[in-house]
């Protein structure tokens, strides 16, 4: 077997194993097969399936005890901002507690990211924020506005010049990535939140942190107060549909 085989499986390994467990396919406290059932099951090796439970280890998600073998870890032992754990939460469909989660933080990031990106910014990374914002302007569709949109947040985080925080939001960008595309096709018009935008950029053009900051905020509760309409919308549908 070639070595990026080996990887390759390792990897598949990692990827099915760690959406069973996030999905809640595998619950917390369950213990997996055998190490030789569970290679066998999967097509692996036990080598690359130990590689792989060493990651999942790392990740939160398991852990081996003596004389009991290796079991799903309870959630708030995951590491919740993994890329990998990010992404497997995302592609299994979040939960409503998740999205609201998700927005609190942004609550706590991004109104200080646009003010310190008014105080801070240079003119090459106004040039960025100005270039998203006219991609979002251009969009033809709602994924194409998703990507834009999230551009747009990249570049005004990039403008803060924090590092720390530059590198959350790439911890970040998946779940956000997924949370731009659902509040796009919730809304009837996916460039609705257009002037929130505008709003935030001329405050970083002109240096305005605060009003920036206000800016920011009202976008963020905008986009959350559509995505709760998108709920009651679903809510009283599956209701009427249970009553036919």
């Amino acid at each position: 077997m070639k070595a990026t085989d080996a990887r390759n499986l390792h990897g598949h390994v990692v990827r099915e194993v760690g959406k069973r467990i996030v999905t809640g396919e595998l619950k917390p406290g369950e213990v997996l097969p055998r190490e030789e059932a569970l290679a066998e099951s999967m097509s692996v090796s036990r080598t690359a399936l130990r590689e792989a439970l060493k990651v999942l280890t790392a990740k939160g998600l398991i852990e081996a005890r003596p004389k009991i073998g290796t079991r799903v870890r309870p959630m708030e032992f995951w590491n919740q901002l993994d890329a990998d754990v990010l992404s497997w939460r995302c592609a299994s469909m979040p939960t409503d507690d998740f999205i609201d989660k998700l927005v609190e933080m942004r609550e706590i990031i991004e109104p200080a990211a646009a003010a310190a990106a008014a105080r801070k910014r240079t003119a090459a990374q106004l040039a960025k924020i100005d270039t998203a914002y006219h991609q979002m302007e251009a969009s033809r569709t709602s994924d194409e506005w998703a990507v834009a949109d999230l551009n747009f947040h990249d570049a005004v985080l990039q403008a803060t010049g924090n590092e720390l925080m530059i590198s959350l939001f790439s911890v970040v960008e998946s779940a956000l990535g997924m949370f731009f595309v659902l509040s796009a096709q919730t809304a009837g018009d996916f460039k609705y939140s257009l002037p929130h935008h505008q709003k935030v950029l001329d405050a970083v053009r002109r240096q305005q942190p605060e009003v920036a900051r206000k800016a920011m905020q009202a976008m963020i509760a905008d986009s959350q107060a559509n995505l709760h309409k998108r709920r009651k919308v679903a809510v009283k549908k599956s209701a009427e549909t249970r009553q036919k």
